[in-house]
């Protein structure tokens, strides 16, 4: 995700790094986990580290046993059901009452501060504490989205490609076709197929583009060096900075509390000052205003996975930008080029957990939401960004890169539709509250855009596309 780092390590262990091999494997495990034993494997992710309370795991218990009695035929789905209301248990009326009067009770600042912790249901007020998912979606997820928030915000710098609008104009109304084209097309089909009540959420998850494989495929068909590289980089970071507002405004944790942005802001003023002060050490930013911002956000209701977002324009950052995946940006020691450094090996491990923690889905959950999410992005993504960019040359006059034609922007388009990694992020933030059946329907169609990448070299051949001999870039 973030900049080429310096090799340090063999050879075979720096291909899994530079590869996403991690997250494959993470991916791969949970498939087969999740089919072999999902019992074992929803045990696993939704297993409490800390702050659980012991009535509520007894209850999942009794839950789990009730669920298999009633529907002894079907014991995978009623194990799946029983990972679901771990999270979102019913309980009995009296437990619940009595932890609605503590709640009220206990209301104000500390109270919310204890709730990071404890993590209690918001239907019932059990308390299932900090899980392995919400660790691995929630804490060190930040560590991914700060890093796409770091790209974005370095594009926007002189030099970037985000910084001369006449430059990025027609690359960024692709952008908008790339996210316009797969909602509407996911949204159209949910309602001819009458399913937009179980499945409306998720119009979002269509709209991801996973901009390290869609790199890494790009370069295989065009080669390291064609100006279709470098077009498309410009709309995966695009499309990072809107998924970022998306998540942020149509997916909230839950009710938005915005007394609590308050801190957020303090959280950026502190940054500012730590800058003024010359402290240029990531570890005093992530630990100190970094932590604080991850609070105010999982309090105020907005997905904790963004709290490391507001503060990374804050860090003390390079005036100009060379380019995301520049080798030059190695001889740079600002505080953000040195965490996007630091972080980019330890990401990819993050990735594979993730992979891990989300990715378990059995085969049999495919079914609408499956070919809802697939069809949005295989078909709605390279629709709108080829319809977006004639739209640009056509209407606004705009111009694509030399050497590049429509053919290539259809390519683009076919590439761009491997949302994957965020996806499926997506996907956990639209359908959380719904049937696990539901959310793992999506999830499927989110696994299975990675068939982007096999479709674009199917199409690279039929358009008659070849790799460019390095600082070559021909039609």
């Amino acid at each position: 995700m973030s900049h080429a780092a310096p090799s340090r390590l063999p050879r075979p262990i720096s291909f899994l790094f530079e590869n996403s091999i991690f997250l494959i494997a993470g991916t791969i495990a949970a498939l087969c986990w999740a089919n072999t034993d999902v019992k074992s494997y929803n045990d696993f992710t939704h297993f409490s580290i800390v702050g659980a309370d012991t009535h509520h795991a007894h209850s999942h218990d009794d839950h789990k046993t009730d669920s298999h009695a009633q529907n002894p035929d079907n014991q995978s789905q009623a194990d799946a059901e029983h990972t679901y209301h771990a999270d979102h248990d019913h309980g009995d009326a009296e437990h619940a009452d009595s932890t609605e009067a503590k709640s009220n009770e206990e209301s104000g600042f500390l109270t919310d501060l204890k709730h990071i912790i404890q993590r209690p249901d918001k239907t019932t007020g059990h308390h299932h504490g900090i899980t392995i998912h919400f660790l691995i979606n929630d804490i060190l997820m930040a560590l991914f989205f700060a890093t796409a928030a770091g790209e974005v915000w370095e594009a926007l710098l002189p030099g970037g490609s985000l910084s001369n609008p006449k430059k990025a104009a027609t690359p960024l109304l692709a952008t908008v076709g790339g996210i316009a084209g797969p909602a509407l097309l996911y949204l159209g089909l949910a309602a001819i197929l009458g399913e937009t009540k179980d499945y409306g959420a998720g119009w979002a998850i269509p709209c991801a583009t996973d901009i390290a494989f869609t790199y890494m495929v790009a370069r295989l068909i065009f080669g390291s060096s064609h100006p279709a590289i470098a077009f498309l980089l410009l709309l995966a970071i695009a499309d990072d900075a809107a998924g970022l507002v998306i998540l942020a405004i149509f997916y909230p944790s839950k009710a938005i509390a915005p007394e609590w942005f308050l801190l957020t802001i303090a959280s950026m003023l502190a940054c500012l000052l730590l800058r003024k002060l010359k402290v240029q050490n990531f570890w005093v930013y992530l630990l100190g205003p970094g932590l604080l911002c991850w609070i105010s956000f999982d309090v105020a209701g907005i997905h904790p996975a963004l709290g490391l977002v507001p503060i990374i324009p804050c860090l003390p950052h390079a005036h100009t930008d060379l380019g995301i995946y520049a080798k030059e940006e190695l001889n740079r020691h600002d505080t953000l080029n040195e965490l996007m450094h630091w972080w980019k090996n330890p990401i990819e491990i993050i990735l594979g957990l993730f992979g891990l923690a989300n990715a378990g889905v059995e085969f049999n959950t495919l079914g609408v939401g499956t070919y809802l999410v697939l069809f949005g992005l295989i078909v709605g993504k390279p629709l709108g960004i080829c319809l977006f960019t004639l739209l640009a040359k056509g209407v606004f006059k705009l111009e694509i890169p030399s050497g590049m034609t429509m053919r290539h922007i259809l390519l683009i388009g076919i590439i761009s539709s491997i949302g994957f990694t965020v996806a499926l992020f997506v996907t956990t933030a639209a359908f959380g509250d719904s049937s696990i059946l539901v959310r793992d329907a999506a999830k499927m169609g989110a696994l299975l855009s990675f068939l982007g990448a096999p479709l674009a070299f199917i199409a690279a051949k039929l358009l008659k596309i070849r790799p460019e001999p390095a600082n070559v870039a021909s039609e």
